[in-house]
C-alpha cells in the first residue's frame, strides 16, 4: 500500500462515519478551545500587568528601610534600624548618574473641602515626583521646591478627588483640611487611572514632611531614585548602597531594582499562564480518553476488513498505520476546530469586555495542537496493535 492510498484510505474511513468522528473529535476540540481561552488570559494579564508596571519607566530604583534578606548575625546583636529620612533622599542626588530623587510616604486620612468630605489616599511626596513617575498636572503646578523639612501647607489634587469635593469649580486657592490641617491646592493632577491597585486620580499630595507628621512616622516608606536611561542600574545601586552605608553605619535598608520587579513579576506571571494553561488540557487528557474508546470500537467492528486487508496483502504495519493514523486525524482536526472555537471565543470577549486583558499567544496555541497530536498518537496505539496482530484467517471468519 503506497503512502498516498493510505492516506486516502485513512480520510475515506474517517469521514465515512462524519456523526461519530465528529463527536470523538468535538473532545479533543473543547480541550484545545480550552486552552486558548485559559493562556489568553493568562498572557494578557501578563502584559497588562506589566504594561501597568513599566509606565512609570524602567530606570528607577526603590529603596525601602530594612533589609530583606536574611543576615548571619544573631538577633539582639546590632539590631538597630535607621530610619529613611527626607535628609538621605537629598544626599542621594548626589549619587553618580541619578537625576531625581522622591521621598514618600502613604496613608489614609479624611479631605474635607467645598463643604465636602472624603477618605482618601494621601501621598506624602517631593516636588520631583511628577518627572520620576511621569504624572503630569492639568490644572496650576505641583509642590514647589520649599525647604524639605519644612514645606509649607500646599496640596494637589487628584482629577476624581478635585470632582468629588469640587466638581467643575476651579479649586486653586482654596483651603482644605487633611486630617484636620489646613493646605492651600496649588495643583490639580491629570487622569492616570488605577495602577497595580491604588487610584492615583483618587488621592491628594502633599510634601513629604508634611505626611510624616500628618501620619506620625519617622521612617519614610519609600525612597524613589531615577537615574540616567544610559547608565548601568549595577553602578546607580552601588553608589547609593555606599552612600547610605556611610550615612547609617551599616546596610538597613533594601534597594530594588527596576528589572529586578519585572523579573520577579515576569516570573509569577509566566507560572500562573502556565498553571491555567495545564488547567485547560485536562480537558485534552478526557478527549484522548475518547479517540481510545472510538477506536478500540472500530477495531471490533472492521475485524473482517482487517482480515481482508491482510487477504489482499496488507503487512502488520500498514495495518497499525492504518488506525494510528485514523486516531491522529480525529485529533487533528478536533485541535483545528478548538483553535478556531477558542480564538473566536477570544474575539468576542475581546470586542464584549474591552477592558478584559486578553492576548492569542501563538507558542501556546501551537503547543495545545501538538499535545493533541500527540494525544491522539498515544491513545491509537494499543487499538492499533490489537488490529496489527489480529490472524487474518480468524479476522476474516468474524461475523
Amino acid at each position: 500500500m503506497y503512502f498516498n492510498d493510505l492516506l486516502s484510505f485513512i480520510s475515506k474511513s474517517v469521514f465515512s462515519h462524519r456523526l461519530r468522528s465528529s463527536l470523538t473529535s468535538l473532545g479533543i476540540g473543547i480541550g484545545v478551545a480550552a486552552v486558548v481561552l485559559l493562556t489568553s488570559i493568562g498572557e494578557g494579564l501578563h502584559e497588562y500587568m506589566l504594561a501597568q508596571f513599566t509606565q512609570f519607566g524602567t530606570n528607577i530604583v526603590a529603596i525601602n528601610p530594612g533589609k530583606s534578606s536574611t543576615m548571619g548575625t544573631p538577633t539582639g546583636v546590632f539590631n538597630t534600624q535607621r530610619p529613611l529620612t527626607i535628609a538621605d533622599a537629598e544626599a542621594l542626588k548626589r549619587v553618580p548618574f541619578v537625576e531625581n530623587t522622591v521621598p514618600a510616604v502613604q496613608g489614609n486620612a479624611s479631605v474635607k473641602g467645598n463643604g465636602r468630605e472624603r477618605r482618601t489616599m494621601v501621598s506624602g511626596v517631593g516636588p520631583e515626583w511628577p518627572a520620576v513617575v511621569a504624572f503630569n498636572t492639568a490644572l496650576g503646578e505641583f509642590l514647589p521646591y520649599d525647604d524639605p523639612s519644612a514645606p509649607r501647607a500646599l496640596a494637589v489634587l487628584g482629577s476624581k478627588l478635585r470632582d468629588e469635593l469640587f466638581g467643575t469649580k476651579n479649586p486653586l486657592g482654596e483651603l482644605i483640611r487633611i486630617g484636620g490641617d489646613r493646605y492651600r491646592v496649588v495643583g490639580v493632577m491629570e487622569s492616570k487611572g488605577t495602577v497595580l491597585g491604588f487610584d492615583l486620580d483618587d488621592a491628594v499630595y502633599i510634601p513629604a514632611a508634611r505626611g510624616l507628621e500628618l501620619f506620625n512616622r519617622e521612617s519614610l516608606f519609600e525612597i524613589d531614585v531615577l537615574y540616567s536611561s544610559n547608565a548601568s542600574a549595577d553602578e546607580v545601586v552601588a553608589g547609593i548602597e555606599r552612600l547610605l552605608i556611610a550615612r547609617h553605619g551599616g546596610e538597613d535598608f533594601t534597594v530594588t531594582t527596576q528589572q529586578q520587579m519585572l523579573d520577579v513579576l515576569g516570573s509569577v506571571l509566566g507560572v500562573v499562564t502556565f498553571a491555567v494553561g495545564a488547567l485547560g488540557s485536562i480537558s485534552l487528557l478526557v478527549g484522548g480518553v475518547g479517540i481510545f474508546t472510538i477506536m478500540t470500537i472500530a477495531v471490533r467492528e472492521r475485524t473482517t476488513e482487517i482480515g481482508l486487508l491482510r487477504a489482499v496483502g496488507a503487512v502488520r504495519r500498514q495495518i497499525r498505520d492504518v488506525f494510528m493514523g485514523e486516531s491522529v486525524l480525529l485529533a487533528g482536526f478536533g485541535g483545528l476546530g478548538g483553535l478556531l472555537l477558542g480564538a473566536g471565543i477570544v474575539e468576542i470577549l475581546s470586542l464584549t469586555f474591552p477592558a478584559l486583558p486578553l492576548r492569542l499567544s501563538l507558542p501556546y496555541i501551537i503547543a495545545a495542537e501538538a499535545v493533541a497530536l500527540l494525544i491522539g498518537l498515544i491513545a491509537g496505539v494499543l487499538p492499533a496493535r490489537n488490529a496489527a496482530g489480529m490472524d487474518p484467517v480468524e479476522a476474516l471468519r468474524a461475523e
